[in-house]
């Protein structure tokens, strides 16, 4: 519009065919800007709110409610769970802030955040951010008397882990105590056994799987059990109930045990 204006006001008033061209392109031109303008304004027209009518409104709170209880049951499948997170995650932001550790940031539809810094895998020990500190812990602790697998359940529950696992395994114990020539009698490096009750290396013995697949289900909530105040142990009841139980978590026939 600039420009119409200056060529019209340059031109010489005798050429009365150019000055009515010019003047035709300025009208123009303010005729747009003018359209421009009005759209402009109609968009910062703020658009009603719109509200929920009452019985919806209570009805959504009365589900925030109880949806911390339904998300630890077992009547939410994990699929569902899957569907309800995308619809409630907007994006997902990943950054390495050390070399076995990421931090995350959930970004909510509405806006609201989630921070949390989680583990992942690293290649060696001496990776880990706090690997001279479960060294140090490891031989503390092993010098007091404590079996490998007492030592891996303690220091699980106090932060620390594997390299390539999110719980401290019983072979990361054992290989940073004979490190430091820690060594332990025959009778010691079995399994203890505890009348009436299964622990964690029988279980795993029985049914041909790792321990650690069953301390990392303890530690995520899909096994609880409370560890024994006098051996300090995950104890289960012996009983053939207790290993067809573990059978249907591994078949996925069941999502969660209580013992």
């Amino acid at each position: 519009m600039a420009l119409a204006e200056r060529q019209y006001n340059q031109v010489d008033p005798d050429n009365r065919l150019v000055a009515a061209e010019l003047e035709r392109r300025w009208e123009s031109a303010l005729h747009d800007l003018q359209q421009a303008e009005d759209k402009y304004d109609k968009r910062q027209v703020p658009h009603p709110e719109r509200s929920l009518p009452p019985a919806l409104k209570t009805a959504f709170l009365d589900i925030g409610k109880k949806l911390p209880g339904l998300w630890q049951g077992d009547v939410l499948s994990r699929l569902q769970k899957k569907a309800l997170l995308r619809c409630l995650i907007d994006k997902v932001v990943i950054h390495r802030i050390a070399r076995g550790q990421v931090r995350t940031r959930i970004i909510w539809k509405g806006g609201e955040t989630t921070t949390a810094d989680l583990p992942v895998p690293v290649g060696a020990l001496s990776d880990l951010s706090n690997a001279q500190e479960l060294d140090n812990q490891v031989v503390t602790l092993s010098q007091q008397g404590l079996d490998d697998e007492t030592i891996a359940e303690q220091l699980t529950q106090e932060g620390f882990r594997s390299p390539l696992a999110p719980t401290l395994l019983m072979s990361t114990v054992r290989t940073i105590r004979l490190k430091h020539h820690i060594f332990r009698k025959r009778s010691q490096s079995h399994p203890r056994q505890v009348p009436g009750y299964l622990t964690i290396p029988q279980i795993a013995a029985s049914l041909q799987i790792s321990s650690h697949w069953i301390y990392h289900r303890i530690n995520t909530g899909q096994i609880t059990v409370t560890r024994d105040a006098e051996t300090k142990l995950y104890l289960f009841p012996d009983a053939p109930d207790t290993l067809t139980q573990f059978q249907d978590l591994l078949s996925e026939k069941l999502e969660k045990l209580r013992f």
